[in-house]
């Protein structure tokens, strides 16, 4: 490893598993300190010490994304026990898929409050930080909803639209102070989501087979693939790139058919 992002402060919400887990992961193997911010206190505090058995400066903490009186003293808290971020990874998110007449306030409210408020309160909450150092880096976990739309997943690439437009939105207000915010859209990612998924098919090898023959590169994502890309983008690699998305989908949005 490079050692790319030593002596920075990164929070990496939903990260107890997943792409979450493997943005922080990676970013610990390239000397950050990294706040595990989840919902999920059990997975969280697991995660957190699964990263830190090797020396690393890691802590677990609990946040709901989606209430910003929860998100507001995470961001306090870390700053008390690790440091001001320098790097935030808005990854937090669920998948609200319905027919749209079928689709309650409830699912609406469900799916935007995490997916799009959350994305907003962790921005907003490190901000001030960011413009008090002169530099920071916001990364966004978009989708390849965030372009595409397949039926019946309404309305989570609604607010997955929205998050680009929140990504380009706060970048190019924010562009000549030093913050970069920038996008990473994933396509399928052999997530537990994903593999539980499989498993719970009537067929999982079949089911397996068909969901990788619909990339050009005829197998679906790794969690870590879309780390190194964070990596990447948290870099001084990427010091002339915002309101940009990075699109990782093994080319399947390329696709005329699919």
């Amino acid at each position: 490893m490079t050692d790319r992002l030593v002596g920075k402060t990164a929070i990496v919400t939903g990260a107890a598993q997943g792409i979450g887990f493997a943005i922080a992961e990676c970013f610990v193997a390239e000397g950050a300190r990294v706040a595990i911010a989840d919902i999920n206190r059990d997975r969280g505090e697991a995660a957190a010490a699964r990263l830190a058995s090797e020396g690393a400066t890691v802590i677990f903490e609990a946040v709901d994304v989606a209430d910003q009186a929860s998100v507001d003293p995470m961001v306090s808290r870390v700053v008390q026990r690790i440091g001001a971020p320098d790097i935030l990874v808005n990854n937090a998110g669920i998948a609200v898929f319905r027919n749209p007449l079928e689709t309650t306030a409830g699912d609406w409210q469900r799916c935007f409050s995490v997916d799009l408020d959350g994305v907003w309160y962790a921005s907003r909450a490190v901000l001030p930080y960011f413009l008090e150092k002169g530099k920071g880096d916001i990364i966004n976990i978009a989708s390849t909803h965030s372009f595409k739309i397949i039926p019946h997943c309404f309305p989570y690439p609604i607010a997955k639209h929205a998050v680009l437009g929140l990504t380009r939105a706060l970048a190019i207000e924010y562009a000549d102070r030093n913050i970069r915010v920038n996008a990473i859209a994933p396509g399928y990612t052999a997530t537990e989501i994903v593999e539980r998924i499989f498993a719970e098919s009537p067929d999982p090898a079949a089911t397996r087979r068909a969901t990788n023959a619909l990339h050009p590169v005829k197998r679906i994502g790794r969690p870590e693939e879309i780390g190194w890309a964070a990596v990447f983008l948290a870099s001084d690699e990427a010091r002339f790139m915002t309101a940009e998305c990075i699109v990782i989908d093994g080319g399947r949005s390329a696709l005329f058919h699919e």
